[in-house]
Formats: C-alpha cells, sequence, structure tokens
C-alpha cells in the first residue's frame, strides 16, 4: 500500500489553531476566534473566567471535585481534561470537557429538562371514570 494512502490520525485544531498555540494563548485573545455572541460574553467575562480557571486547577491539585452553577460560562482551552460537575437546577452533571466543546458554553452539556414519563390516568381524568365515580 503506498505509504500517501495510510491513515493517519488527524491533530485536532480550531480556527487553525492546535492545542499548544490554544494553551498558550490568553483568554482574550481566544475570544478572538469565537463567533460574534460567544466573543462578546468571553471578553465581557474574562476576568471571571480567570478566576475560574485559577480556582479550578487548584481544586484538581486537592484532588476535589468542581461544582459551578455558572452554566453561561465559555468554554475555554485551559478547561480542557477537566471534570466539572455543572448544576441543571435540580442536581449536578458531571461534564468532563474535551477538545470539541470550545467555544461553547458550560450549561449545554447539562441537561435541564428530561423526558416526561406519563403514567396511569388517575380517578376523574377521564369521563368513563367520572361516571364510575358518581354512585
Amino acid at each position: 500500500m503506498p505509504e500517501e494512502f495510510k491513515l493517519t490520525k488527524k491533530e485536532f485544531t480550531y480556527r487553525g489553531k492546535n492545542m499548544d498555540e490554544l494553551n498558550h494563548m490568553d483568554i482574550r485573545e481566544f475570544a478572538k476566534l469565537l463567533k460574534s455572541n460567544e466573543r462578546r460574553t468571553a471578553l465581557r467575562q474574562s476576568d471571571e473566567l480567570q478566576k475560574f480557571v485559577l480556582k479550578c486547577r487548584k481544586k484538581t491539585q486537592d484532588k476535589k471535585a468542581i461544582r459551578t452553577h455558572s452554566r453561561h460560562l465559555i468554554i475555554v482551552p485551559q478547561m480542557v481534561g477537566l471534570r466539572i460537575q455543572v448544576y441543571s437546577g435540580k442536581e449536578f452533571f458531571p461534564v468532563q470537557i474535551e477538545k470539541e466543546m470550545l467555544g461553547h458554553r458550560l450549561g449545554e452539556f447539562s441537561v435541564t429538562r428530561t423526558k416526561v414519563k406519563h403514567g396511569a390516568a388517575g380517578v376523574g381524568a377521564t369521563r368513563s371514570s367520572a361516571a364510575l365515580s358518581v354512585k
């Protein structure tokens, strides 16, 4: 088989930048690569994101769980590899941050609505059961 047809694993890039370049970027530099809405949000919350990343790194060194209610935070390259528990309104869902999640928000990976599971109809729920209850 010719060498040019051998399958090689493609290196991950985000907007033409590989992970090494992305990790060395400041949050404000990374924000320039995002789409307009996420860019504006990331620029506004750059200080908050920086504090969050530092807190996450400290907690991973202490081997504590990282829990947050901040579903609006943009995922930046410094978060890749972390396991963050994001609050869904009822419970904390563990989210493993991967390269493909860059530029998305934490809340997108913690589902707030579950599928409705209907049970059997109660007494008085249908016309036939109403007729039975009038004895």
